[in-house]
């Protein structure tokens, strides 16, 4: 599956875009006219991260709001002066 969140399973949205023509009202115009609705989607931030799994570390598709708000948790980096 693309485009989904393997943790809250997020995951690609339908809606519309609507074209507008005219000048508003506002600005002296006689008003907004709708010319077109088309359908579009809407994609989440979906990034791939090393994160670690029942234990193991893994590499996952996660959304960026699951990142911020902590709900993985990434594994430590070995340093230079350990690895020697």
């Amino acid at each position: 599956m693309a485009r989904v969140c393997e943790i809250c399973k997020k995951g690609t949205r339908s809606g519309g875009s609507i074209a507008r023509r005219g000048l508003p009202k506002k600005k002296g115009g006689i008003g907004l006219r709708i010319t077109k609705n088309t359908l579009r989607t809407f994609q989440p931030n979906i990034q791939k991260v090393r994160a670690l799994v029942d234990g193991e570390v893994r590499r996952i598709r996660v959304c960026t709001r699951c990142i911020k708000s902590g709900r993985i948790t990434k594994p430590l980096r070995k340093t230079a002066a350990a690895a020697s």
